[in-house]
């Protein structure tokens, strides 16, 4: 699949660096060109330097040739508004758009929008490790799904960087962050000591 990722922050390096892996095509767009250097030395995808909401930046990007585009930086107005243009101007079908605050995420999504909201899923990722539950939620595409599995950090691992966890998981199954003290850490901070207290964030892609 031709993927388009807006935003080249730490969720939206993780997500280039995995569809990557995959073999899916992929371009990820950011203002920033040193924020290109979050993705993994092997990256064979496409880097594209610029204003995301710039149409001419889309179209650089190969944006009217792409099958799904996600849109993820920082900002939610800069999210809805990608989103907004991928689907008025480009005519694309999937889009899955990132939103922060959880009252603009559920007027967005009756909307039509595809949302996903971190806070939400940092809440609902609490609550079922208080209740000794494993959470797992989704993020549908075309062709594949991804699924997103939270549990607590076994105890062989408490102590140990976080680059311990991707060495020994399963090929198909990455570690996509950690949750620690109602914050999530994402796996590129290789130098954070896991604690008996943090909760693992696994993404798998599945059919």
């Amino acid at each position: 699949m031709n993927i388009l990722i807006v935003g080249c922050g730490k969720v939206g390096s993780q997500l280039a660096n995995l569809l990557d892996s995959q073999g899916h095509d992929v371009v990820i767009v950011d203002p920033l060109a040193e924020n290109f250097d979050l993705l993994d030395p092997d990256f064979s995808g496409y880097t594209v330097t610029g204003l995301p909401i710039d149409q001419d930046i889309l179209r650089q990007a190969g944006i009217e040739g792409c099958d799904v585009v996600a849109a993820v930086t920082r900002e939610d107005n800069v999210n809805i508004m990608v989103s907004e243009v991928a689907s008025k101007i480009f005519n694309i079908k999937n889009i899955i758009t990132r939103i922060y605050d959880p009252h603009r995420e559920s007027t967005f999504s009756k909307f039509g929008l595809k949302t996903i909201c971190p806070t939400n899923m940092t809440v609902a990722a609490i609550c079922a490790s208080i209740n000794n539950e494993i959470n797992t939620q989704e993020l549908h595409f075309d062709n594949f799904t991804v699924s997103f599995s939270v549990i607590k950090v076994p105890k062989q691992y408490v102590g140990k960087h976080i680059s311990i966890i991707n060495e020994n998981s399963d090929i198909n199954e990455k570690l996509f962050g950690v949750i620690s003290d109602n914050n999530i850490i994402f796996s590129q901070d290789c130098d954070f000591k896991l604690k008996e207290t943090d909760q693992l964030i696994f993404s798998r892609i599945t059919d």
